[in-house]
């Protein structure tokens, strides 16, 4: 169940509404209506495995496109109406992929661990000290030698560049006891511009 006596982030502080009213007037810049392609990609190097955790799912394009090649998945969203709509989607393609609403920053709450977690455009939505209640929510959901992917938007790199920004060192600052072998350049598609934004892939593994 969400809870009511949330307090709101940095980016709902910001934006001056809950999360939840992107998706009641239609859909929010960041949902494009189709799995992120950095998302195929890793799904087709077979970058998931074991049990699947989709932090942030919004309306649930990329938790059904990782389902759909038979993994198990639990999506979360603080949005109830992103959750819903990613059920009834789930629904109507017939595709096995579970939805919950939930906080990412108390996501000890869902008593679940998982192999394998992706975070994609929902790292950069928060400031430093939810970063770092952040990856201790992650922490306590990822099994230890587990991954999480992280998508999020790029400081460096060509224009345009997304809000929120992050850098790389942010990156490892924030991910400070895990293991992070990689964070290159990636593309992050949004409605927000034609063209897609700078974007960073980390891989953090939990040690």
């Amino acid at each position: 169940m969400p809870d009511r006596e949330r307090p709101p982030t940095s980016h709902e502080r910001q934006a001056g509404q809950p999360w939840d009213a992107s998706y009641r007037d239609g859909s929010p810049p960041w949902d494009i209506g189709e799995p992120q392609p950095a998302v195929v990609r890793l799904a087709s190097e077979g970058a998931f495995a074991g049990a699947v955790l989709d932090a942030g799912s919004g309306t649930g394009e990329n938790a059904l496109h990782i389902a759909s090649l038979g993994l198990r998945v639990l999506g979360v969203d603080v949005a109830e109406t992103a959750v819903s709509i990613a059920r009834e989607k789930a629904a109507c393609r017939g595709i096995d992929a579970d939805f919950a609403v939930a906080d990412a920053l108390h996501l000890d709450r869902l008593e679940q661990v998982f192999d394998t977690v992706l975070d994609c455009g929902l790292f950069h939505a928060f400031d430093n000290d939810e970063r770092r209640d952040y990856v201790a929510s992650l922490a306590s959901v990822t099994r230890r030698g587990g991954h999480v992917y992280v998508l999020c938007f790029s400081d460096a790199g060509p224009e345009p560049r997304g809000p929120h920004p992050v850098s790389q060192d942010e990156l490892r600052i924030a991910f400070a006891g895990w293991r992070v072998p990689a964070i290159g350049p990636e593309r992050l598609q949004s409605r927000l511009a034609p063209e897609d934004a700078a974007a960073w892939l980390a891989r953090a593994e939990r040690i």
